[in-house]
């Protein structure tokens, strides 16, 4: 299955040839169709300008690897199955290991990387000279599926989970013929996806990253990329991508609500105005409809969490909304506090820090706009009315204890079978990764799963989804690309492949997020475009009379929902 010529390395299984040159894959073949889906013809850089590996520092500085004169890249036979090359580089060392998967038929690459230069974030491999007749279908934010010379994903980096929300990318042809790559991880590694670049617009970057703090760091790698071709459209790749995960993560653990597929229609920020239920009763079937409600509490919205203690309106909003059998879902956060709560002493060593910078994580609101968090621990005490709020690491123990308190005595008081945890989304790298052994993205997906356990059958919903926090996340409130509050120029291109929805809509069911009142062009297009994305029908309104004599977007939403 292995041929070894010198620098140079032949792979074939029952599905593929694959053609690597100094560590480079120069060609892929799919021998079921006799397609070339990789191949030198389609790349603008001459293989000696292209770098085998690549080191990546703070800011996504980049160190190449095999590409000044004197690199050395030798070609070691591990086995009939294995090859390395192993990498001598003026700017650091490296191995990339390839192997065959006799079972799966699975091309499998494994790259690593480092240098005596401290600071070390990632190593990179890339894929270039990819067929340009093959789009990329990955799992950016709800599900793209766009040419790599796009500029909404031309020279972009995707970093996982939290805009690349699962380890897959898909490219496929018109005729639903292509190639796959992804890996298999259940440690939460954090890694990236970088699509295309200077000289070679037609390529995907795989990062492997290690965990902060990065300052003496050296080495990077420990992820295996996977490579295979498929016939079939997009969903075969996919749903073999899904199995893997359900596998692997078992979303089974924390049951769904027997209601759970009821649910046919969602307002987001929805007031606490009575008159908007007796309206809504009028149209649909309250089972059937997710309220997402921010403004319940004594505080107002993002402010002195974790105290959720409802206002009399609050209150009266909720209970009514019960009593209808609407799907009442109050609006909690999941890491975020305000530093002048008194559970802050317990858990101020523990905020959220970028992985480069080291700042602290959150944000302060001000008259000139939203500002970084003070760094003066005194400082930090004296700005409540400027809704200065602090991420905590979700891995700790004594957070999660806090916050499932709190959550737990509202639960109880109102008798509630649903409630939203707000920035699930927000798990990434940081300087302090690693706290009681968990990153934020192992922390995260516990925290849903306890706040769930408070109650049997209590459904979560959260902001975001991806492939881990829709374990335990029943309801998830998701964002359009790169568009949480204003849509990006080109938004439209980026409907129609529901991706995410195909991998996790079995377990957490999405609804729409912002701007979806339908009084704009914009927003209408918002609006349709979840709905393309396989999203619940979302509106945002204010009042009553939004759905008592609906514009033409809510219509379309309430009819999609139907009616009694």
């Amino acid at each position: 299955m292995l041929q070894i010529n010198e620098t140079t390395l032949h792979v074939e299984t029952h599905t593929l040839k694959a053609t690597f040159e100094r560590g480079i894959l120069t060609e892929l073949i799919d021998k079921t169709a006799g397609q070339q889906l990789v191949g030198r013809q389609w790349t603008e850089t001459r293989a000696e300008q292209r770098p085998a590996l690549e080191l990546i520092y703070a800011g996504g500085e980049r160190a190449p690897l095999g590409t000044e004169p004197g690199d050395q890249v030798t070609l070691i036979p591990m086995g009939e199955q294995r090859a390395d090359f192993r990498v001598s580089a003026w700017n650091g060392d490296g191995v990339i290991s390839v192997r065959a998967d006799p079972q799966s038929n699975e091309l499998i690459v494994e790259p690593s990387g480092y240098a005596s230069r401290p600071g070390l974030r990632a190593c990179r491999w890339t894929l270039g000279g990819i067929n340009p007749t093959l789009k990329l279908a990955a799992p950016l934010w709800q599900g793209v599926r766009l040419a790599l010379d796009d500029p909404l994903i031309h020279q972009q980096h995707f970093p996982w989970p939290f805009e690349w929300q699962a380890g897959l990318a898909i490219l496929d042809d018109e005729a639903g013929n292509g190639f796959w790559i992804h890996c298999q991880d259940v440690q939460y590694r954090y890694k990236a996806l970088h699509v295309g670049d200077a000289g070679d617009a037609h390529s995907l970057s795989f990062d492997t990253e290690s965990y902060g703090p990065l300052d003496g760091n050296l080495a990077a790698g420990g992820l295996t990329w996977r490579i295979n071709t498929y016939t079939g459209g997009w969903q075969q790749p996919a749903a073999q991508y899904r199995d893997w995960l359900e596998r692997a993560y078992r979303p089974e653990r924390t049951p769904r609500p027997a209601w759970f597929n009821e649910v046919r229609f969602a307002i987001s920020w929805c007031p606490c105005d009575p008159t908007i239920l007796d309206a809504l009763a009028r149209r649909l079937d309250p089972r059937t409809v997710l309220l997402h409600i921010p403004n319940w509490r004594t505080d107002g919205y993002d402010q002195n969490y974790p105290t959720y203690i409802a206002s009399e309106a609050g209150r009266a909003f909720i209970e009514k909304a019960q009593a209808m059998g609407f799907r009442a879902m109050p609006h909690f956060n999941s890491v975020d506090m305000d530093p002048t709560h008194p559970a802050y002493t317990y858990v101020r060593d523990f905020g959220f820090r970028e992985v480069d910078s080291k700042r602290l994580q959150g944000w302060t609101w001000t008259e000139q706009g939203i500002k970084p968090l003070q760094e003066s621990n005194a400082t930090r005490l004296r700005h409540q009315d400027k809704y200065t709020m602090v991420k905590i690491h979700p891995g700790l123990s004594t957070w999660r204890s806090i916050l499932a308190e709190n959550v737990r005595q509202a639960v109880e008081t109102h008798d509630l079978e649903l409630v939203f945890l707000d920035v699930t989304l927000c798990t990434w790298n940081l300087h302090n990764c690693l706290v009681e052994n968990m990153t934020p993205t192992q922390g995260m997906q516990r925290l849903i799963e306890e706040v769930a356990a408070i109650k049997p059958r209590l459904a979560v919903g959260g902001e975001g989804r991806n492939e881990t926090s829709m374990t335990g996340q029943a309801f998830s409130q998701v964002h359009l690309f790169r568009s949480s509050h204003r849509s990006i120029d080109g938004l439209e291109r980026t409907g129609g492949c529901a991706l995410n929805e195909f991998l996790f809509g079995k377990w957490s069911r999405s609804f729409g997020y912002w701007g979806l009142t339908g009084g704009t062009e914009d927003e209408s297009l918002r609006m349709r475009l979840h709905i393309s994305l396989g999203a619940i029908p979302t509106v945002c309104i204010a009042s009553a009379a939004e759905i008592e004599h609906p514009n033409t977007a809510v219509a379309e939403m309430l009819d999609l929902a139907g009616g009694r």
